[in-house]
């Protein structure tokens, strides 16, 4: 006959003497607490010492970079001056590049968006010949590596013209952002359920009026994802720049890297355009952060 101690579970009070835990109920237990949380901080607190450190050297003079480390000005606050920033912004090429950075990404990143939304609404929700085949091709391009296409595409550049400009590779990166991104929202749409759609065409709307009012809304937390991702692919692309660019199209990356190469020690330069090129990432990362965690754990829990 099972006795009332028995009964009770492994960690309850058995004649006031509490049971002893196993190790993985305690490890658990010391996760779920503060312990995660001063971990989580503590990694923060390094990921973030590189981009300190960058804006802290973006606000000295050369001089003091050459004399000490960035640490120094903590000692001496002195040190802090924008000079290096009012000498950016008299670099033309600096300033030219930045502008050519916005053109190249902003674009890039909305015509992935509308082109992606589009055919995951068609693979997720429309009835067409060889669907399912049309959509394991676009899957299989994801494992395509872009340095494959570089040589052909650039040849195929040439042709049209379009080699040297920003619309080239602009039409790039949409190209190779597509796949992922009719992935992802083809994945994402797929979970709408089928009845909030049959009422809407019941209530008269075409498939456009249906996309634009009821999936796209939907849609919102997997869209910022996407364009959060395609965003920064962009923006710290160097690679595809510096093969599809001239010096009248290159981008931030491409500009200081051709700095670096032409001034070793144009430090002054470097410093606050790398930080720029470094921060605006970071700012388009934290405005759209709830909307990314939500998008990227829409498919985790139905």
């Amino acid at each position: 006959m099972t006795t009332q101690a028995e009964r009770l579970p492994e960690t309850a009070p058995v004649n006031g003497v509490k049971a002893k835990q196993s190790l993985g109920s305690r490890l658990v237990e010391r996760v779920s607490g503060g312990l995660i949380s001063v971990i989580l901080v503590v990694v923060g607190l390094f990921w973030l010492v590189p981009t300190i450190g960058l804006l802290i050297s973006s606000l000295r003079s050369p001089a003091d970079l050459t004399a000490s480390g960035w640490w120094k000005v903590f000692s001496e606050p002195s040190q802090l001056t924008l000079d290096s920033y009012q000498k950016l912004l008299q670099n033309s090429d600096i300033t030219h590049s930045i502008v050519n950075t916005v053109l190249i990404t902003v674009p890039a990143t909305l015509l992935v968006i509308v082109i992606g939304a589009l055919a995951g609404y068609a693979f997720a929700w429309m009835e067409f010949p060889g669907r399912d085949w049309w959509f394991m091709g676009v899957v299989g391009l994801l494992v395509v590596p872009v340095q494959v296409a570089l040589i052909p595409i650039a040849e195929l550049f040439g042709k049209l013209g379009l080699f040297g400009n920003i619309f080239g590779v602009i039409l790039f990166h949409t190209g190779f952002g597509l796949p992922f991104a009719v992935f992802l929202l083809r994945n994402f749409f797929a979970e709408i359920p089928r009845e909030l759609l049959e009422a809407a065409r019941l209530d008269g709307a075409g498939e456009l009026r249906l996309f634009v009012r009821v999936v796209m809304p939907l849609g919102g937390p997997a869209i910022a994802s996407l364009g959060i991702f395609q965003f920064l692919w962009v923006w710290n692309d160097m690679l595809i720049a510096l093969v599809f660019t001239d010096a009248d199209s290159q981008p931030i990356t491409v500009a200081l890297q051709t700095q670096m190469r032409a001034f070793a020690d144009n430090v002054d330069v470097l410093a606050p355009g790398a930080f720029i090129s470094m921060v605006i990432p970071l700012i388009v990362f934290f405005a759209f952060q709830r909307q990314f965690v939500s998008g990227v754990m829409a498919g985790a829990v139905k």
